[in-house]
């Protein structure tokens, strides 16, 4: 915390900045209101210099912890420790874009006396060219990744700024411009002596495109099962997912995923999941999956992914059917494939050879760059399936 009070003001204005780029609200008069709240404290009491800040800023109840990162991220002492992409501070991270994170990491590793009018944030460019640790991390294969390196990229899937794709609903709300709403056009008529002066207009509300993952857990998918498990739990802190996880037989981990604590939550899966690195029989699990959950969770135009190497021990045939039967009900039907990223790897397996003709999209999921592709093709979605 800065000590000489004209350094004061664009250190403030610096972290409200921070603010705004995690998605609070700090403008012009929440700036003012902070200045004038800490005129009536005492700035060398950290407790009432953040308690200041944060009856400020904090408006509702989720912006509570981006507060509390954002305050220990800015006003920690600089790490030079710390690598390229990753925020300094504490180990909690901010609901912010990759480049806009590599920005301000590059900032905030100046000392206090640069932090002033003349160097802010807002000047330090996105990207830098030369050697990125992040672009490295990015292509490295899940399997040859260490544990710190998991953490990293557990961070990097928690800032991915792609959202599901939008669809259209039969429930219409009030708008600008769209097809006519008679009735309330006709109820202002009546208020206005039967004469009809103004049409009202309505459209179909929008809303972002249910997820369905379907993740194998088996033995030959060892390797691959916690970041697989971490990229569920990053999904399902954001967007409407159901997620299943099979082996031998098929277990749905949704309530597993609702922790917002990833280390109880994939606790909680490794205990509810009782056949971990077990055999695999996908037709199997897509049998009961279409039986007892797919009327459930298939509504609303579904996309549904399948995360397996495509080894089976089941028969060919009876995965085929259940894969024809799931693309029905399904608004698209994704197959992620770790294995292939892997140099001249063809799906020649009878298990993959069996479902390859029947997904719209078969894809690789063997680092954080195949997930980032995922990520663009479920944000350009059309709102249309296409046709098969």
């Amino acid at each position: 915390m800065p000590e000489e009070a004209p350094d004061l003001l664009p250190r403030l204005g610096a972290f409200a900045r921070l603010l705004h780029d995690a998605g609070m609200e700090a403008g012009p008069r929440r700036l003012t209101d902070a200045t004038r709240a800490l005129a009536c404290v005492d700035l060398k009491r950290q407790a009432d210099f953040r308690n200041s800040l944060r009856t400020v800023f904090v408006s509702r109840k989720d912006e509570l912890p981006v507060f509390e990162a954002a305050f220990d991220i800015f006003w920690a002492p600089p790490d030079p420790r710390a690598s390229a992409g990753v925020m300094p501070g504490r180990s909690r991270s901010l609901p912010m874009s990759p480049e806009r994170a590599k920005a301000w990491s590059a900032a905030l590793r100046l000392n206090t006396s640069q932090m002033n009018r003349e160097q802010d944030p807002s000047t330090v460019p996105a990207s830098s060219s030369g050697y990125s640790a992040e672009e490295l991390l990015r292509h490295k294969d899940f399997d040859q990744m260490t544990w710190q390196e998991t953490e990293q990229v557990r961070k990097l899937l928690e800032q991915a700024p792609w959202r599901v794709a939008e669809r259209k609903t039969r429930r219409l709300r009030p708008a600008h411009a769209g097809r006519i709403d008679l009735r309330r056009s006709a109820r202002h008529a009546i208020r206005s002596s039967g004469e009809l002066i103004q049409l009202f207009h309505r459209r179909p509300r929008v809303r972002r495109r249910p997820l369905v993952l379907i993740c194998d857990v088996s033995g030959s998918m060892e390797r691959y099962s916690r970041l697989l498990m971490i990229f569920a739990h990053a999904i399902a802190r954001r967007e409407d997912l159901e997620a299943f996880v099979f082996s031998t037989r098929l277990t749905r981990i949704t309530r597993l995923l609702r922790y917002r604590d990833l280390d109880r939550s994939l606790d909680s899966v490794s205990k509810g999941v009782h056949d971990f690195s077990g055999g695999t029989r996908i037709g199997d699990a897509l049998s009961d999956f279409n039986r007892h959950w797919a009327r459930r969770v298939l509504g609303h135009g579904a996309v549904v992914i399948i995360v397996s190497d495509g080894w089976d021990r089941g028969d060919p045939a009876r995965l085929t059917a259940e894969l024809i039967h799931l693309r029905r009900s399904s608004h698209r039907l994704i197959w992620l494939n770790p294995l292939l990223g892997s140099e001249g790897y063809q799906p020649l397996t009878r298990g993959m050879a069996a479902a390859l003709p029947h997904c719209d999209d078969f894809l690789a999921a063997h680092n954080l760059k195949a997930l980032d592709d995922l990520g663009r093709l479920l944000a350009g979605l059309n709102r249309r399936s296409r046709f098969r």
